[in-house]
């Protein structure tokens, strides 16, 4: 029952983040530039890292822990590497609320990263309809709305299907091992999007009336009696099924660093929140990064060899703060790297 107070705690927290989000940043339709971008996501990377320190300091409310039963329950429930004392509880439950903000950190950087990848699709798809850049934003609050609905759905019944069966986590490496493979090996040159044979546009045009322009930042229109989709509102649609297919990565990859439903989701929610800003930064110095998609890939290699080795990691001492390392480190040489070695001006053709 406290599991559901906290939850809907919660809910209600990013609802009214999200209306905040809508009615300040998203009133007026306008180009977002670079240094509002830049603002914006200092503010949500803020609100992450507050979580992560509520959940340093009172992260036994999340699950209602009050005893050291509970606590021993739920330490055996998700798999926390956290060794509980019977006589002292107090001393158990900081070694709980630790490993508890190192899963939730290691899980937001895990699904802030990939996203970046993500966020290069989203870019391709607002060239690939010719979307004008000041109603990149609407589409994006819109887009993130149905991507929490659709995580909350993936994440807790990919956490059941865990519970019930632990062998589908072997499957869950292999899966992300082969993504990170198949993303190292992608060519860049490769990328383009053809709208007038993308699956989601032949889907619904099939089935409902899409108007052949755009009208301002409507996402419908009415016309001599007939109710029209408008090619912006095919955006959402194709951003939201892009989500869905990177999801299928993501949420995974979190996996690997903890086993509970509600840090997963906490970590992936506030990663997403702070997307839309991220978006108008990378859109601005996207060809800074050159060897960023490497090492997302090794990322993904990474949290996959995790998942399948798992077992013998615990017996050598791989703990949740060794994930994190490891995890900084990948982001951290990447853009290193990067600076180091910049592209140069015929490869950023």
């Amino acid at each position: 029952m406290n599991d559901v107070l906290f939850f809907s705690g919660f809910i209600v927290l990013i609802v009214l983040l999200l209306l905040f989000d809508l009615g300040v940043f998203n009133k007026n339709s306008h180009e977002v530039k670079f240094r509002e971008a830049v603002v914006w996501t200092t503010i949500w990377i803020s609100f992450s890292l507050g979580f992560y320190f509520f959940i340093l300091n009172q992260g036994q409310l999340i699950h209602g822990i009050d005893s050291i039963d509970r606590l021993k329950e739920i330490v055996a429930l998700h798999h926390h590497p956290v060794i509980v004392d019977p006589n002292d509880f107090e001393g158990s439950l900081a070694r709980y609320r630790s490993n508890l903000g190192l899963e939730y950190m290691s899980g937001y950087l895990i699904e802030y990263a990939l996203s970046i990848d993500n966020l290069f699709v989203m870019m391709l798809i607002f060239i690939s309809f010719k979307v004008k850049k000041k109603h990149y934003k609407k589409v994006l609050f819109y887009g993130i709305l149905g991507a929490i609905l659709l995580r909350f759905i993936f994440i807790f019944f990919a956490s059941a299907l865990i519970h019930r069966f632990d062998w589908v986590l072997y499957i869950f490496g292999a899966f992300l091992l082969y993504a990170g493979i198949k993303l190292f090996l992608h060519k860049e040159n490769d990328e383009k999007i053809d709208i007038s044979d993308h699956k989601v546009v032949k889907w619904t045009s099939k089935f409902f009336n899409v108007y052949p322009k755009f009208i301002g930042n409507r996402f419908f229109h009415r016309e001599n009696g007939k109710f029209f989709l408008t090619p912006l509102f095919l955006v959402v649609l194709v951003i939201e099924f892009t989500d869905v297919i990177f999801a299928v990565d993501s949420v995974p990859a979190i996996f690997s660093v903890t086993k509970d439903p509600f840090i997963v989701f906490f970590s992936n929610i506030f990663a997403i929140l702070g997307l839309r800003s991220l978006f108008f930064v990378l859109s601005n110095i996207m060809n800074m990064f050159r060897y960023l998609k490497p090492g997302l890939a090794i990322l993904l290699m990474f949290v996959g060899l995790k998942l399948l080795f798992e077992f013998y990691l615990h017996k050598i001492g791989f703990e949740t703060k060794h994930s994190l390392m490891v995890i900084i480190g990948i982001l951290a040489a990447s853009i290193i790297l990067s600076i180091l070695l910049p592209r140069k001006e015929k490869e950023a053709r």
